[in-house]
């Protein structure tokens, strides 16, 4: 079973509680989601470390229980 919007959106706002989170669902089925996080906690980090950021709110589930997630994330001033 696929990892679900809102699971998703909670893993990341516990991980950034300041976070404007977007998440798109890219195939329509549940299972391919792009996720848009801006953040005070990316503020002055690379984008691979932001990445790598957001890959670890998520716990180890990605590659799992979630197939795929597109990320964009930018620094909350």
């Amino acid at each position: 079973m696929p990892m679900s919007g809102p699971d998703i959106e909670a893993h990341l706002r516990e991980a950034f509680p300041d976070a404007d989170i977007e998440l798109v669902d890219l195939a329509g089925d549940g299972d391919h989601w792009k996720a848009i996080v801006a953040s005070a906690a990316f503020s002055g980090k690379t984008r691979v470390a932001q990445h790598q950021m957001v890959y670890a709110a998520l716990k180890g589930k990605m590659g799992g229980v979630l197939h795929a997630l597109a990320v964009e994330t930018r620094a909350k001033p």
